[in-house]
């Protein structure tokens, strides 16, 4: 396996591959500039220097990671790390991309992933590529150019293996899902994969008397320590007492006092709705005009109209022409009613104040729209009266990612950026959010955002001691909002959850890490697997996979409770359409490729339904349990004929 990278997502997928899939790993880290290069610079070459020790120190924990292939032959003890300025022919060359059975580009740029995937695809027509992109238009492009140069190199290869050739990932689009959860008590945690959505609830200790609703299926136990300060509950590693993935009945029923996340719902869900459309065409008359003047116009207008039918009764004209004098001396442009009858007189003269009237509220409904249209192509204040919303810190890749889905779920959201240029902000913009431009380390800018109204605290920005300041402040202005951060260091996670659960025990506290979130999505795919997506429990992760049975002697032949391996795998689902009628990849919805038939997928299973060879399953697993199903299938399949 081979990783070009160049950020955390980079450690962690290198760490997973190594560490759970038991794959020899080769990392192509960026190299250090030259201090007199043209493209040098202290803090660029103090990062490329800093990130290549944490890589090495990855990799030598990572050499501890017993070898072997299942076929005798032993695997390096210690896994390369190359360094290169660019992941450019030369480059993959010497990371041997000829010879191995995938490769992940995970920079942070999309334009080094895509001219490094075209490279590699035609030094090896067979490699499986995963590319981390964040534009997902253009990810879906690069899927069928990079799949059909594989079929026209290889003609060859098996129509399955093209498929799974090329695989482009989002470590936003992966990660969204369960931070904007992270931050909504009562909304589900969920796994969207366009037209699949699993919703996973998190559910609290039942009371006495009081049975606990299992849903379709209980995922995981809570950890015990989750209320007490001193707990684990902040780290992947939560000892005995930490969470349990995928338990069976009898330890669900005989856990008492612990949370449970079960698998509640199961839904498809509908197209995303465009970013920046508002309702209708354009913007709408009630958002153009303020009720206030709307109304002084239908009041103008009332008055114009009873002097018409005034003018028409008290005179013997046509009432078309009686409007028409009306109007004229409302514009003061008829001639004065001299000799006229008294009633004619008295009318002119009312018709005239009208239109004295007239001229402000004409003049107030020109600002209002000139103000209405300033304001839309501008970020807009929150609001004074603004309260329960999510303050949300950060709009860069993953904040953006999150802040769409807030909205898509009807979330109220405030949005707190540093620098005014963030990819987010055309976002809000479009979508009319409030947002407040400034440092969140200066004093005032949680206040403008009303942050001692809002329901929680969503800090997402790239540097953890800013997320943990945000959210020491946010405490002290209001103590029980809830706080969700994302912090990349486990061990610096737990301590921060200790104390903050010290200090607010009845507030709740959760942190996240986008490369824990995303590494195994990105770790399954490079071993040709469909993962559907993850759901975080607590720290650790429970994976969602699409797996054909054939070849699988843990499933093959076996009941649906004979394969359920509590705390390993379970089987959730089973697509019970004909093999030539299935979606190849269940991440799109039917109506991606043409088809309107409904899915195949069916949730309520028999314990006792026999599973087949040509079956196709989607089950919950953790990183070990998917690892140990993968790397059986890896082994059935090498032999002597295929050495």
């Amino acid at each position: 396996m081979v990783v070009c990278g160049d950020d955390a997502l980079a450690e962690r997928l290198a760490a997973e591959l190594r560490s759970v899939y038991r794959e020899q790993v080769t990392v192509v880290v960026p190299s250090a500039p030259p201090v007199d290069g043209p493209r040098s610079g202290p803090a660029r070459r103090a990062r490329a220097v800093a990130f290549l020790g944490r890589m090495q120190a990855v990799m030598a924990r990572a050499a501890g990671t017993p070898g072997g292939n299942g076929d005798g032959v032993p695997r390096p003890e210690v896994p390369r790390v190359l360094e290169a300025p660019e992941p450019d022919e030369a480059a993959l060359v010497e990371a041997c991309v000829h010879e191995a059975a995938a490769l992940a580009l995970v920079y942070d740029d999309d334009e080094t992933n895509i001219h490094a995937a075209l490279v590699a695809r035609r030094l090896n027509p067979r490699l499986r590529i995963v590319i981390r992109l964040y534009n997902r238009k253009l990810g879906q492009h690069l899927e069928e150019l990079l799949d059909q140069a594989a079929a026209v190199a290889s003609p060859g290869l098996d129509p399955a293996e093209v498929i799974a050739s090329t695989t482009v990932l989002s470590d936003a689009d992966t990660a969204a899902p369960a931070l904007a959860a992270t931050a909504v008590a009562g909304t589900s945690k969920v796994v969207q994969a366009d037209g699949l959505l699993l919703r996973a609830v998190e559910r609290d200790p039942p009371g006495r008397g009081q049975v606990a609703d299992p849903g379709l299926c209980t995922l995981a136990l809570l950890s015990s320590t989750t209320n007490d300060p001193a707990g684990a509950e902040g780290s992947d590693d939560g000892g005995q007492d930490g969470p349990l993935l995928l338990p069976d009945d009898r330890t669900v029923t005989s856990a008492t006092g612990r949370g449970t996340v079960v698998l509640k719902a199961v839904s498809h869900a509908g197209p995303d709705r465009p970013p920046g459309r508002l309702t209708g065409r354009g913007l709408p008359l009630g958002s153009l005009f303020s009720p206030r003047l709307r109304w002084s116009v239908a009041g103008l207008m009332a008055c114009v109209l009873g002097l018409a039918v005034a003018n028409w009764l008290t005179s013997d004209a046509h009432p078309l022409h009686a409007a028409y004098l009306t109007l004229l001396d409302l514009f003061a442009i008829d001639d004065p009613a001299l000799g006229e009858s008294t009633a004619r007189q008295i009318l002119q003269l009312l018709s005239g104040l009208a239109g004295l009237l007239l001229l402000p509220v004409l003049l107030a409904a020109v600002l209002e729209a000139l103000g209405t249209f300033r304001t839309a192509s501008s970020l807009r204040r929150p609001p004074r009266g603004l309260s329960g919303h999510v303050v949300l810190l950060g709009l860069g890749k993953i904040g953006t990612r999150v802040l769409a889905r807030l909205r898509e779920l009807g979330i109220p959201v405030v949005c707190v950026e540093e620098d005014p240029e963030a990819r987010g902000i055309p976002l809000a913009r479009r979508l009319r959010v409030p947002t407040v431009v400034g440092d969140v380390t200066d004093e005032g800018v949680l206040e403008a955002a009303k942050i001692h109204r809002a329901h929680a605290l969503l800090a997402l920005t790239s540097v953890d001691t800013t997320n943990l300041e945000a959210a020491l402040y946010a405490r002290s202005v209001k103590p029980n909002v809830r706080v969700a951060l994302r912090l990349y260091d486990d061990t610096f996670a737990t301590a921060v959850y200790r104390t903050l659960r010290a200090a607010h025990p009845q507030a709740l506290t959760r942190s996240r890490s986008v490369s824990t979130l995303a590494a195994p999505a990105f770790a399954g795919a490079m071993m040709g697997r469909q993962i559907l997506g993850a759901i975080p429990v607590e720290r650790r992760v429970l994976l969602f996979a699409a797996l054909d049975v054939a070849g699988h002697r843990q499933l093959e032949g076996r009941t649906i409770a004979e394969s359920f391996r509590p705390g390993v795998w379970r089987v959730i689902a089973l697509d019970s359409a004909a093999p030539d009628e299935r979606l190849p990849d269940l991440t799109a919805s039917r109506s991606d490729d043409g088809s309107d038939q409904p899915t195949g997928l069916v949730w309520d299973l028999h314990p006792g339904y026999v599973l087949r060879p040509q079956d196709r399953v989607v089950l919950a697993a953790t990183r070990q349990g998917l690892a140990e199903l993968l790397g059986r299938r890896t082994q059935a399949r090498t032999g002597p004929a295929d050495a």
